[in-house]
């Protein structure tokens, strides 16, 4: 038996202005939007086989969490594999974060950058 991580879900300040950006960065797409628990709004969006559910409350986010490392189910990053990390950086980059933590260790090289909602994200490539 094999299991397979479908999707998680987070909150974001604006599911609408997260998945574009996802759009141009990872090139993945929306596969579902629409109403969500407590009145929030959520968007799904990702590949064929799995998805980030950006969910946001009907009366808005609250703060940021201090320090996810530090916080018992925190959420410390999302990692994404990519073939091209120099274009994804490139793109990354275009959207308007700032990448750090470069590193090139087996069995890939990565960066990682935090998006607008305070979310990191780990970018690796196994080919490049």
């Amino acid at each position: 038996m094999q299991a397979i991580l479908e999707h998680a879900n987070v909150t974001v300040a604006n599911p609408a202005a997260t998945a574009q950006w996802m759009e141009q960065v990872f090139g993945w797409h929306i596969r579902w939007q629409g109403d969500a628990i407590s009145g929030g709004h959520s968007i799904h969006i990702g590949g064929a086989d799995s998805y980030l559910a950006l969910y946001a409350p009907r009366d808005g986010a609250g703060t940021s969490a201090d320090d996810s490392y530090q916080t018992i189910g925190g959420l410390n990053h999302l990692a994404v594999v990519v073939t091209d990390l120099d274009t994804t950086e490139a793109e990354v980059r275009r959207a308007g974060f700032t990448p750090h933590h470069h590193a090139d260790y087996e069995p890939g090289r990565r960066f990682y950058f935090n998006d607008d909602n305070g979310i990191e994200f780990e970018v690796v490539s196994y080919t490049n």
